[in-house]
């Protein structure tokens, strides 16, 4: 039964890695970053709610006259 010949997996692998290595570095420095980046401006929003508008009054359970 044949042997599995291992003497070229170093180079093979090295080889790999580095092409690896390159190809992710050439992906790297196409991209575009903000050099200096600012803070967003948000503007605050009021919103209207219908229970702002009118008063209410709550009753809470204990407060209310006991039946007779």
């Amino acid at each position: 039964m044949p042997q599995l010949d291992t003497s070229t997996w170093l180079i093979t692998i090295l080889s790999m890695i580095l092409t690896l290595f390159i190809v992710f570095q050439l992906k790297i420095s196409k991209l575009n970053f903000p050099l200096k980046p600012e803070p967003k401006t948000t503007s605050k929003h009021q919103f209207t709610n219908p229970w702002n508008t009118k008063w209410t009054k709550i009753y809470s359970p204990l407060s209310l006259p006991l039946p007779s």
